[in-house]
């Protein structure tokens, strides 16, 4: 495995990253847009989204964009370059509305922060997992959920597993018909462990972003840790907050990194960047 090289920097806050058309999609919350950028570190924005703030990041099978519109808490649908409502879950969402992962039928499964940790971090509550249809019908899944976050699909579609990162746990659930879940068991206890933005392999392990300590990590179910990559700084210590496996052959780990995640450490500094990294197994399942 080698060192991690930058591909990008200048983000102020990078979330949602996504392997997709040979590029890296991800939103940038302050910079208010949906990037893609090649290999080569050529960006461009591709969704402008005014004041709103966007985070998770997926595609309709018929090739429609949805981005999750944080403080709106609402999943926008991008047809054609326009903009329209595709889910309202200001009824399931408790605060801001944060990462998403999109099954191959067009099912989104949407997190939230539960409570405002920028205000009030003493008093945590639980979350409830929005799911939402293909044709745009929201509903509350599965509650009790500390912080949920980073999600995968695996290959064949059966389990969602969801990262709790607050409950440093990676929790399953099977996918029922319709997109429902089932009850939750956990894939893996992660003490010590955040877990924020993740991919799956094709050997079975998660690539997490540990937004408590920084690093980017491998777990595999159970909870044991097989690799662990620190991040480079940029003249000040960049913990990552995503990961993303993609490139030609599936297997560069594109890592995002921000100087912290408050807004006081984020909003208009352009401190964050994309790292790259060659890992042994190639991505598998969604996103």
């Amino acid at each position: 495995m080698h060192e991690p090289a930058l591909l990008i920097d200048g983000l102020d806050f990078g979330e949602g990253p996504r392997w997709h058309d040979g590029r890296l999609w991800y939103s940038d919350f302050h910079q208010h847009r949906v990037y893609a950028v090649d290999s080569g570190g050529n960006r461009e924005a591709m969704v402008e989204m005014g004041e709103e703030r966007p985070s998770g990041l997926g595609w309709l099978p018929d090739g429609d964009l949805l981005v999750v519109a944080m403080l709106a808490r609402q999943v926008w649908r991008v047809t054609n370059g326009q903009i329209s409502v595709h889910a309202d879950l200001a009824d399931i969402a408790t605060w801001h509305c944060n990462d998403m992962v999109v099954g191959a039928e067009g099912t989104a499964y949407v997190g939230n922060f539960g409570f405002d940790i920028e205000g009030d971090r003493s008093n945590p509550v639980a979350a409830a997992l929005a799911i939402v249809q293909p044709d745009g019908t929201a509903m509350a899944g599965p509650t009790e959920l500390d912080f949920p976050n980073g999600s995968v699909i695996t290959p064949d579609g059966s389990t969602l597993i969801v990262g709790e990162t607050f409950g440093s746990r990676m929790t399953a659930f099977q996918i029922l018909e319709g997109g429902l879940l089932g009850n939750p068991r956990v894939w893996a206890e992660t003490p010590g462990i955040r877990p924020d933005g993740c991919c799956l392999d094709e050997a079975g392990g998660i690539w997490v972003a540990d937004a408590g300590g920084g690093d980017v990590v491998r777990i595999v179910e159970g909870g044991e840790t097989t690799d662990r990559i620190p991040m480079p700084d940029l003249g000040r210590p960049q913990k990552a907050y995503a990961c993303m496996l993609g490139g030609n052959d599936g297997s560069v780990l594109h890592c995002i990194t921000a100087p912290g995640a408050r807004e006081v450490d984020t909003v208009g500094v352009g401190g964050g960047a994309i790292w790259t990294v060659s890992v042994e197994h190639p991505r598998a399942g969604l996103p």
